[in-house]
């Protein structure tokens, strides 16, 4: 599956809250997500129109890490 191109930093924490991650700080332009499932795991992500590939794809890639699932399985959900 291919990476969505016009996904902002609010549609990304969004989608993510699907896996259970929360926004609990934010600071400038970046918010923090924490979740609890499988261990604690904190992001940050920036809140920019669009997200650059590169940041999306590194930020999917710690994700799909933490929940030791492939990207594609991570994709599938959460952009169904």
């Amino acid at each position: 599956m291919r990476l969505p191109r016009d996904l902002s930093g609010s549609d990304l924490a969004q989608a993510l809250h699907k896996l259970g991650y929360s926004i609990t700080r934010q600071t400038g332009s970046h918010a923090r997500l924490t979740t609890h499932e499988r261990g604690e795991h904190h992001l940050t992500i920036p809140q920019h129109t669009p997200l650059r590939i590169g940041t999306l794809s590194a930020i999917l890639a710690d994700v799909a890490a933490h929940f030791e699932i492939s990207r594609e399985r991570l994709l599938e959900r959460l952009f169904p």
